[in-house]
């Protein structure tokens, strides 16, 4: 067995961000160095899981690619994190490299934390902690710590009395970080991205470093290879509560859950009605797939604020059975039951 620790990148970042994207840039770009991989759902069914599958066998076989779908990483560590490790680095022959992809809405502190687990700690190490944020929401003031914003919404809302779960969450990751992914550049001009850039430098840590991207293209060279060994510098990542001296983290401000919709006798419509819906309700994220009648190809549907993308990913095998299934991510009080009916309408 060598002695030498496998490194381990730990890549974060709100809902949408471009984490997926990211990774499977760099999967693509692997140079035949052994990459697994460790998925990480907030919801009912592994969406991104399913997209980084089909990125082709030899590229991340099966095998290597592992989904915790049993809700947030950082409140399932013992049950789940841990174990997988277990089971990924006394394999034969051992990955290279983890990635671990967290959901959006995760706190990327418990998750480091759990890399001094005695089991793990003698033979993998955080080689670094990677936030990809969305330069273009960035840019439109959502998922930014400011101030003034915080200020509007509670005088919106009389019974918003704590501060905006989302920017704690934002700040949790950013603080965490050893490298900022500013993603989604191509969407701004230069100016945007200019003044997006000097506002994160006043939000990160320093020596943190701040790469700008697009489509999540970066050189494998850049990403891995960070040495941070973060899980000894835990000290310097302390999240909003450790700060404000609580200890607990539960997720009752968002709520998730899936929609079935059966067989899509019309792909436009339903596209329209999820444009609309993500315009009438706090929607932060909508995912899935769908089965378009006559259609041989399943239909991936994903949206990030206002912007809805969708495109058929890959064929149906023969041996699955063709159904349509949206995860809805959102704000807690999110009408779940309007939903539901407006899609299935």
């Amino acid at each position: 067995m060598s002695l030498q620790k496998i490194p381990a990148t730990v890549i974060t970042g709100f809902l949408g961000a471009g984490k997926t994207t990211l990774i499977r840039h760099l999967l693509q770009n692997a140079k035949g160095r052994r990459i697994a991989l460790v998925i990480n759902e907030f919801g009912d069914i592994g969406v991104d899981g399913e997209i980084l599958k089909g990125c082709g066998d030899d590229v991340c076989r099966e095998e290597d690619v592992v989904e915790l779908a049993n809700g947030c990483i950082c409140c399932t560590v013992a049950e789940d994190f841990v174990p997988t490790m277990r089971k990924l680095i006394d394999r034969a022959h051992p990955p290279e490299h983890i990635v671990i992809e967290t959901s959006g809405l995760a706190l990327p502190q418990p998750l480091v934390r759990a890399f001094n687990w005695p089991e793990i700690k003698s033979r993998v190490t955080v080689d670094g902690v990677v936030a990809v944020v969305d330069a273009k929401a960035l840019s439109e003031g959502r998922f930014a710590d400011d101030e003034e914003a915080v200020a509007a919404q509670r005088a919106a809302d009389p019974n918003l009395d704590h501060e905006n779960p989302i920017e704690e969450l934002f700040e949790d990751q950013l603080n965490c970080a050893d490298m900022i992914i500013l993603n989604k550049t191509d969407l701004l001009a230069q100016h945007e991205t200019d003044k997006v850039t000097v506002d994160l430098r006043t939000q990160i840590r320093k020596g943190t470093k701040l790469v700008p991207t697009q489509h999540g293209a970066l050189d494998a060279a850049a990403l891995l290879g960070l040495g941070s060994a973060a899980e000894d510098d835990l000290g310097n990542r302390l999240s909003h509560h450790e700060m404000e001296g609580e200890q607990q983290h539960d997720h009752d401000d968002f709520v998730t859950f899936v929609i079935a919709l059966g067989i899509i006798d019309d792909r436009e419509k339903l596209l329209a009605r999820i444009q609309d819906l993500i315009a009438e309700h706090d929607i932060l994220r909508l995912k899935g797939f769908a089965a378009v009648e006559d259609a041989p190809g399943r239909l991936l549907i994903q949206a990030v604020g206002p912007r809805l993308n969708s495109y058929f990913d890959r064929p149906w095998r023969a041996d699955e059975r063709r159904s349509s299934e949206i995860v809805v991510i959102g704000l807690k009080g999110l009408d779940r039951a309007e939903i539901e009916t407006r899609l299935r309408a």
